[in-house]
């Protein structure tokens, strides 16, 4: 979305997938990993043998809570530990989350932009279990951009490409085959700048609306 915002002359459609930046909800592990001993916890990876050991007590728990939401998107949790021990890789987890995330939760919104999105095909797709952002996050961003698209997956965690690989392709080829790319045209983005978004661009269920209003304007918050 940020790069949508950005170079808009280079975007012809855009797929949101479990997207970050609508609300400040967002799971309290990312909350403390961006606290300025996060980074530190995580170089503990990189020692010997701790990252097994933690690997180990995460397949302990996924058999004792996997019928539920957190135990669902373990495994994949699990896996992208793996890259986490090469310092590289966890300084860049690190600089990336703590650029939108605080104790608070998430700091920047999308939602205060998404009204540019009104000449370019969106498709937004988010599952029902997703315990790192809720599914609720999917509506009020579909409520925000006009003409968007939005699959829900039943069942499906923070991963949906991984719990429906052959659905979540064919949404994205169907996509892109019954949608035509954006055509940038800058005097029109110019005077859709000028004359900004608000409650006439928000759709969607009244609850939906006020949720989506009310975290655009927020002074807490900082537009993407």
């Amino acid at each position: 979305m940020q790069f949508a915002y950005q170079f808009p002359q280079l975007v012809d459609r855009l797929i949101l997938v479990s997207a970050g930046g609508v609300t400040k909800d967002v799971n309290i592990v990312f909350r403390l990993a961006s606290l300025p001993m996060g980074s530190e916890a995580m170089a503990l990876l990189r020692l010997p043998l701790v990252l097994p050991a933690v690997q180990i007590a995460g397949r302990i728990v996924g058999k004792a809570i996997g019928t539920t939401s957190l135990g669902h998107d373990l495994p994949n949790v699990l896996r992208i530990l793996d890259d986490l021990p090469e310092p590289t890789a966890s300084a860049a987890f690190g600089r990336t989350l703590r650029a939108v995330v605080d104790w608070r939760g998430q700091m920047v919104t999308m939602l205060d932009r998404c009204y540019l999105t009104e000449a370019i095909p969106v498709q937004i797709i988010w599952g029902t279990k997703d315990v790192v952002l809720p599914v609720r996050h999917a509506h009020m961003a579909h409520a925000a951009m006009p003409g968007s698209q939005l699959e829900i997956f039943e069942g499906s965690g923070h991963f949906p490409f991984h719990d429906d690989p052959a659905r979540f392709i064919d949404i994205v080829e169907r996509f892109m085959d019954t949608t035509e790319p954006a055509e940038y045209d800058q005097a029109a983005l110019r005077a859709l700048l000028r004359r900004g978004g608000g409650e006439a661009t928000v759709t969607g269920s009244a609850d939906t609306r006020v949720a989506v209003l009310n975290a655009i304007g927020s002074n807490e918050r900082s537009a993407t």
